[in-house]
């Protein structure tokens, strides 16, 4: 039986998250204002025809997958990275100093642009926020660490934009956010999983102290049609 993890792209689209689906039901995609996501069911032969006639041009796409895949000649490849998918079946809490939290909104679009452009925890666009749950430490109007949710699959949700400004590292933030995060997950019956980049050793540490695991190694490329 295949995980819903390993595709998760389609797995969100054609479930939880079928809402956010501007494709059809081969070829499913984000919108450019929410994610760069495109994905299929099995990427064979046939999906890849598909996406070499259908996918529009004029915007980048990614993909996260648990097998590498070959990208149509049509399609120039930008930027490939192996990352690690990691899941949390039991959260070890931490005793972390008590800070309140801010949860974001629009009013804070500009803050949660601006961080994510200087820390790259991954693409942020304008709608990203859409996805919900995203929460911040602030100082004064200063948004100083934010963490949200991201994909949805069944029985799974992925935490994301995990990022504080460099001048706030070493604070803890990433830490009260990401176990907040967890918990509002797990109340809900549902598990936590997020990407890391595999040469990010220091994140590894932290998703692992809160009882994060690898589950598969993830192929993740970012394209866009060839003008």
């Amino acid at each position: 039986m295949v995980h819903p993890l390993d595709n998760p792209v389609w797995s969100a689209l054609s479930g939880r998250q079928q809402r956010f689906n501007i494709g059809d039901e081969q070829l499913k995609y984000f919108p450019a204002d929410v994610a760069s996501f495109v994905g299929l069911k099995n990427w064979d032969t046939a999906d890849l025809i598909a996406l070499e006639e259908r996918l529009p041009a004029g915007r980048t796409f990614s993909i996260p997958l648990s097998r590498p895949v070959i990208i149509p000649d049509c399609f120039e490849v930008l930027f490939e990275i192996p990352l690690y998918q990691m899941v949390c079946s039991s959260l070890n809490r931490q005793t972390l100093p008590n800070m309140p939290l801010q949860k974001l909104g629009k009013k804070h679009l500009h803050q949660m642009l601006d961080l994510t452009a200087l820390t790259k925890p991954g693409p942020f666009y304008e709608h990203t926020m859409d996805f919900g749950n995203y929460y911040g430490i602030m100082e004064g109007p200063r948004l100083l660490a934010m963490t949200g949710e991201r994909m949805k699959a069944k029985g799974f949700t992925e935490v994301s934009a995990i990022c504080t400004q460099p001048d706030q590292m070493g604070k803890g933030y990433a830490s009260i956010l990401l176990q907040h995060a967890c918990e509002r997950i797990f109340s809900k019956g549902e598990q936590p999983f997020l990407h890391v980049r595999q040469d990010n050793p220091s994140a590894l540490h932290v998703y692992k102290k809160f009882g994060f695991e690898v589950r598969t190694e993830i192929y993740y490329a970012i394209f866009k049609r060839k003008s």
